[in-house]
């Protein structure tokens, strides 16, 4: 399967747009005009969501092919979710911060609303890989 129809390009291609809006809204600021040093892992994050943010850009022209960028927002999003998230909620111990961070972290769902699963399974997980030797 590799041909999809036009609304699903462009239902995919509004996914990449939200990164690239929301990330440069967000994010880019704060790389440009940041005053103080950050700490390590701030900065490591600053950055790693900066650059998701800009590659996020080939999405909108190359929406298939940069269709591992979504699987990596999903994926870190999901694991934060299921292990810093889910377990302060069950134990009656999330902060207002950290369920901010959640609320955020579930704009995810917009994004698996608009990948094409199907094009997905069959391309990514009953596709033939590429050789080894």
């Amino acid at each position: 399967m590799t041909d999809l129809p036009v609304w699903r390009l462009y239902a995919l291609r509004s996914g990449y747009l939200l990164l690239v809006v929301g990330l440069g809204l967000v994010i880019w600021p704060g790389i440009i005009h940041h005053d103080k040093p950050w700490s390590l892992m701030g900065g490591v994050v600053q950055c790693m969501l900066g650059a998701m943010g800009a590659v996020a850009v080939l999405g909108l022209r190359y929406p298939l092919k940069m269709l591992p960028l979504l699987f990596f927002e999903m994926a870190w999003k999901a694991i934060w979710l299921v292990v810093v998230a889910l377990p302060l909620w069950r134990a009656g111990t999330m902060d207002a911060n950290t369920l901010e961070m959640a609320v955020e972290v579930l704009v995810v769902i917009l994004i698996v609303l608009v990948v094409p699963w199907d094009y997905v399974i069959a391309n990514y997980g009953l596709g033939r890989g590429e050789r080894w030797a």
